[in-house]
């Protein structure tokens, strides 16, 4: 043992949790979402110690060497708020698509999307439900990338209720406790933008949820489809399916099977010369990046 590299010992160490996680249960998250069957195989994780957060090489290994650096090349935002309602990017956003990433029960997947980010340049728009310990685990990792943009916090609400059941006191006390997570961890409002919990919404909802602040309801054009379990084929096809310009696309931080795929998702965008974008970078600008709690 002692002629073993430790660093090697650890990072095998961490290979085979991730492994382990493999059948973890999928949470409470049930958003809506198109499925679609389909090839595709998968090889993370990434060891994030290796320059860029390389993929161990082999048959089938993902390519995780950056996507971007920086923010996606668009016109100017449009005037104005964003609108009532959005499930896509402006028009000015251009060949570039919004990843939003809900929930985050899985603490392991949690790390995954923070070490894809870190690798990769890609820029990510997470849909926090404060409840969950991921993300209070993670703070630290997650900090930086906040704060330069390149992640997007918003508010998924306090613990992930169908808020047409609850009455409008029930519903800004949801909304106002994740706020609260989202300023006092990470410096950030979550404001304008809030995602309901299974994209269930009312006008009664929307008009509590506007007096709060949060003008903005996010739905989206496509859903990879992983708040219930799917095989990697049928998550890749999902890709392959909504990975589309001015698209808003739905994922979960809840299943370890979507961070087997992430080489595959890159190599889509790359092959379609796809960026990528927060809900910031398309509706603010350079203005909009830096929103402070």
């Amino acid at each position: 043992m002692r002629d073993l590299d430790r660093r090697t010992v650890i990072l095998a160490a961490a290979v085979a949790v991730v492994a382990a996680t493999g059948g973890c249960s999928p949470g409470t998250s049930t958003d809506i979402g198109s499925d679609a069957a389909g090839g595709g195989h998968g090889s993370w994780p990434a060891d994030p110690t290796r320059p860029g957060g390389a993929a161990s090489t082999g048959p089938g290994a993902a390519d995780l060497t950056p996507l971007q650096h920086g923010p996606p090349t668009m016109s100017s935002p449009p005037p104005g708020a964003p609108g009532r309602l959005v499930d896509r990017l402006p028009g000015g956003a251009g060949n570039t698509v919004a990843l939003t990433i809900d929930d985050g029960t899985d603490s392991v997947v949690v790390q995954a999307y923070i070490d894809l980010a870190k690798a990769t340049g890609i820029r990510l728009t997470f849909f926090v439900t404060a409840a969950y310990p991921s993300w209070r685990q993670h703070r630290d990792d997650l900090r930086p990338l906040v704060d330069s943009g390149q992640i997007q916090l918003g508010n998924h609400t306090w613990d992930h209720p169908d808020l047409r059941k609850k009455t409008p006191s029930e519903v800004a006390d949801q909304l106002n406790r994740c706020e609260a997570f989202l300023r006092d961890t990470f410096g950030v409002t979550g404001k304008p933008f809030v995602r309901p919990p299974y994209g269930y919404h009312s006008a009664q909802t929307d008009a509590t949820a506007a007096d709060l602040g949060y003008t903005t309801m996010v739905m989206w054009l496509g859903s990879l489809g992983d708040s219930s379990p799917l095989t990697e084929d049928q998550l890749i096809a999902n890709a392959r399916q909504w990975l589309l310009p001015q698209h808003v696309v739905i994922g979960h931080a809840n299943l370890p099977p979507v961070t087997h795929v992430y080489g595959q998702i890159l190599d889509i965008l790359r092959s379609r010369s796809l960026q990528t974008a927060t809900l910031d970078d398309a509706f603010y600008g350079p203005a909009g990046r830096h929103r402070t709690g």
